[in-house]
């Protein structure tokens, strides 16, 4: 597997993405600000870094135009920020950055991102790409992450997901039934809250380390309910 830095300078954040990437196998190394993150790169040389835009000592996209211009950007960088605006995305994109993740940050879109990642060719910074030319309206429809992945529209979503209504078997063991009433339970709230795991725990009075547990241990398709929001 591989080892990916994290760098955001919120300790929630840091360990739960930490927890995530740790149970797919993968070896984590965490920073909380550029600097820690500037060593971390030195010494052990990342195959993918997580890197928050927002940072109180240098910003993330003041890092990675550093990373590029010193020719240290031979990894893929994913973005993340709960508060960038499209011009800010897709100056991060010119620059070298993969993608680009909308905190919350959904289990889903982190393990994909992640994969795409690290099967994509290093970025090159020799050449930048040319930025995105949006009309306003165009603008005014697409999210940030859409900006930055080149997206417009999604595509329909034909599968109508988990319905509020479901039969459950009740001739069966106790054990059984519970754990397919709260696996029906969690996936309905999933996809209707589009996959967020923070909208979710606050929904159901769940942490959202013990959801992320608990999800695992029921067997729930994170990336089949994000497909499926209601």
């Amino acid at each position: 597997m591989a080892t990916i830095l994290v760098v955001d300078d919120e300790l929630g954040i840091r360990d739960l993405l930490s927890e995530i990437l740790n149970d797919e196998g993968h070896t984590v190394e965490l920073a909380e600000n550029a600097a820690q993150a500037r060593a971390v790169r030195a010494q052990l040389r990342p195959d993918l870094v997580l890197l928050d835009i927002w940072m109180p000592d240098t910003d993330g996209v003041t890092l990675l135009k550093e990373w590029a211009s010193s020719g240290l950007l031979t990894m893929p960088v994913i973005m993340m920020s709960g508060h960038a605006t499209i011009d800010t995305a897709v100056e991060a994109t010119r620059i070298g950055a993969t993608a680009f993740l909308e905190k919350p940050i959904t289990m889903a879109k982190l393990l994909k991102a992640v994969d795409q990642g690290l099967n994509k060719a290093p970025p090159k910074t020799s050449a930048m790409a040319a930025p995105t030319r949006l009309g306003a309206g165009l603008a005014m429809e697409l999210t940030v992450e859409a900006a930055m992945t080149g997206s417009t529209l999604p595509e329909p979503l034909l599968d109508m997901g988990p319905q509020p209504s479901q039969s459950f078997n009740l001739e069966g063991p106790l054990r059984e039934t519970r754990d397919e009433f709260e696996k029906a339970y969690f996936e309905y709230h999933l996809a209707k809250e589009s996959g967020s795991m923070t909208r979710v725990a606050e929904k159901t009075g769940l942490e959202r380390t013990h959801l992320y547990r608990k999800l695992k241990q029921l067997g729930v398709d994170l990336a089949r309910s994000k497909r499926n929001a209601l």
